[in-house]
């Protein structure tokens, strides 16, 4: 039996490595705004357009296509992540990034240019396509220039502007649809894009050496098609009360491609996810824990809103305002976390202490019911946030200093997408549950409260029942962490072996005086 993925070449040439020339604080600083601004834009994108789709709907005429609008968006996002990573260990981390924002700023321009609801789709997923690497990209280049010790802090600041962007989009894709037209809506990613364009290039400066990788393309395919394939199986499950047999097909047909595609990555040469990192047990777990994660926090997220909208009877803005309270618990948390581990250097009890208070907050949402009072729902949200903070960004710390450095662009890159995978997987599982509960006590509620009452107990039923489902998974991820181990996160001041490759110890000085 042959053995998994082989390790590169070691005449294949380092990565990119941090120039002798390191970075002042103040470069440091600009290269990690630039950074962040390109995280923001493809993190808004994901619901800044929510408030605008009723809107776009009625003008091009074709409301039962505006699904898609978003769709499109998440699926070639997702599916793109994990080619993105490896593609930056072979040619350069700068280099793909700036083609990532190139290419998600053409989608930008075209989606305001649209004139159908079907060019509208095809331009957003071409977004999607720069997104993809937006995010995975950028984190895999704070493992370029900051020390393992010291990206705790940085990530958590990552972790705080995905925060932010997941909420704040409803509200500023309200405000310009109400004050201009919601072609602005994809129009003012122009002006940030640009800004993180100029930012990087001048000042972001990496030594990549050339190698001639084969690139994998049949794995490559295998994966897109094979992920694209799942996703639009468990969305289309998602938004009915039993499974159907197209979404059925569409799931079982992906998950026959993903099996192919792992079977295929066992002989590729220079696989698109190298199958032996999975044999470290700190990458596994941490990259678990990511899916799993992102199963629990979309979900809380998506029902959160729709609670407010459909019970408490909130605009779709007043209730991204509603959400704050979670914003808060991720930003204040992630970068405590992020602090903690600098100092510490330890990692760990992050990751424990935060699934416990994540599952605690998921048990906590079972009891929202249709009378819950604004402010008990609101500290419910914190605790939530603060579990999710406490160890989301942590795990990429984790996941890069457990890999190889020639490996640490898909390393990063894979806990991104189980990331996001879990998302579309969670909302869609838990939606399908809530309708079918919800569908299950209609008419019960009805009879006892009357049909408009009536209606509102029958959603928080399916609610509930569907956070009791998180919950489980979360505490799934509470027992999990116990199995992560803790290795030692090395500091520029540490002798560099064969997994770093990282900074000299002038550039963990920089950061650290901070």
């Amino acid at each position: 039996m042959r053995a998994l993925s082989k390790p590169p070449s070691p005449t294949a040439g380092p990565p990119d490595t941090v120039r002798q020339d390191v970075y002042s604080l103040r470069q440091l600083t600009l290269i990690m705004s630039g950074l962040m601004l390109g995280v923001l834009l493809a993190a808004l994108d994901q619901t800044i357009v929510t408030t605008a789709l009723t809107t776009i709907s009625r003008d091009f005429k074709r409301p039962d296509l505006y699904g898609w609008v978003v769709t499109s968006y998440l699926l070639t996002s997702t599916v793109t992540t994990p080619l993105y990573g490896k593609i930056s260990d072979l040619f350069g981390r700068k280099r793909i990034f700036q083609f990532a924002i190139v290419l998600f700023l053409a989608g930008s321009a075209l989606s305001g240019l649209s004139g159908s609801m079907y060019q509208l789709i095809v331009f957003r997923g071409v977004q999607g396509l720069g997104a993809g690497g937006l995010m995975s990209v950028a984190l895999a280049i704070v493992g370029s220039v900051v020390a393992p010790r010291d990206r705790g802090r940085y990530l958590s600041y990552f972790g705080a502007v995905f925060a932010v962007a997941s909420v704040v989009g409803p509200l500023v894709g309200g405000f310009l649809v109400e004050q201009a037209t919601w072609r602005w809506v994809f129009y003012v990613n122009l002006p940030i894009g640009a800004l993180a364009l100029v930012v990087i290039n001048r000042v972001l400066k990496l030594d990549h050496q050339p190698r001639r990788p084969k690139i994998d393309f049949a794995g490559a395919v295998l994966v897109v098609t094979g992920v694209a394939l799942f996703l639009v199986g468990v969305q289309t499950a998602g938004t009915h009360a039993a499974v159907t047999t197209s979404a059925f097909v569409f799931a079982a047909a992906g998950l026959l491609l993903v099996a192919m595609f792992v079977w295929w990555e066992t002989r590729a040469t220079e696989p698109v996810l190298p199958l032996r990192l999975f044999s470290s047990r700190v990458f596994s777990v941490s990259v678990l824990l990511s899916l799993i994660t992102g199963v629990v926090m979309f979900g809380a997220i998506l029902f959160s809103a729709q609670y407010l909208q459909s019970v408490r009877g909130v605009s779709p803005t007043s209730s991204g305002l509603r959400l704050v309270p979670l914003l808060a618990g991720v930003v204040v948390c992630s970068i405590g976390s992020g602090r903690g581990i600098s100092a510490t250097g330890r990692y760990k009890i992050f990751v424990v202490v935060g699934t416990a208070i994540l599952t605690a907050g998921t048990v906590l949402l079972t009891q929202v019911r249709v009378h819950s009072s604004l402010l008990e729902f609101s500290l419910i949200l914190f605790i939530v946030g603060a579990g999710l903070g406490l160890f989301m960004q942590v795990l990429v710390t984790v996941a890069q200093n457990a890999v190889d450095r020639a490996d640490l662009g898909v390393g990063t890159s894979s806990v991104a997408f189980f990331r996001t995978l879990g998302g579309a997987i969670g909302a869609s599982a838990f939606g399908a549950i809530l309708i079918n509960q919800e569908h299950a006590a209609l008419r019960q509620d009805i009879s006892h409260y009357g049909a408009a009452t009536g209606r509102l107990f029958a959603f928080t039923h399916g609610m509930d029942r569907a956070y009791l489902f998180a919950a489980a998974v979360a505490f799934l991820a509470f027992l999990l962490s116990f199995l992560l181990r803790e290795i030692h996160l090395r500091t520029g001041d540490d002798p560099l072996d064969g997994d770093s490759g990282l900074a000299a110890s002038s550039l963990s000085a920089a950061v650290r005086t901070r």
